[in-house]
């Protein structure tokens, strides 16, 4: 299959297979990876990883998340923490604090947060602290 002067290719893609917490499953503590996880259960503790990290439906996360991306549909408490793009679907609920550099929230997301946006270059805040207290249906703004 290859020639003697080729070597085998090597997969890039950090962390491999996504990992899952299944609906109807508690776990209390704290995770680390470098792949992708996604939550259907209830977490009460910490995530970190170097993936994204999704929220489903009828997941809970009660702590302190970091990672690189972020997509919540279910419910969010503690401390939010996403290198890149935050995505809150419409039947997200969010409390705590959030430090995100990009922010996009679909109409009907309750997001009741104190949230720091920071630049590109993770210098500072680019945007003040913003908090928004309320349940909305109209697109969030950063002020």
């Amino acid at each position: 299959m290859f020639s003697d002067n080729k070597k085998p290719r090597v997969m890039t893609e950090l962390g491999g297979q996504p990992n899952r917490i299944e609906k109807n499953t508690k776990i209390k503590g704290d995770i680390v990876s470098e792949a992708d996880f996604r939550i259907d259960g209830k977490l009460d503790g910490n995530v970190k990883t170097s993936g994204k990290v999704v929220i489903g439906i009828d997941g809970y996360i009660h702590g302190k998340v970091e990672c690189v991306n972020a997509d919540i549909e279910g419910n969010f408490n503690g401390e939010l923490i996403v290198a890149d793009l935050l995505s809150l679907k419409s039947s997200a609920v969010i409390e705590g604090t959030v430090m995100v550099s990009k922010l996009a929230v679909e109409p009907g997301a309750t997001f009741n947060a104190s949230c720091t946006m920071k630049g590109k270059e993770g210098k500072g805040a680019v945007h003040s602290t913003t908090k928004h207290s309320a349940t909305t249906n109209e697109p969030a703004k950063a002020s």
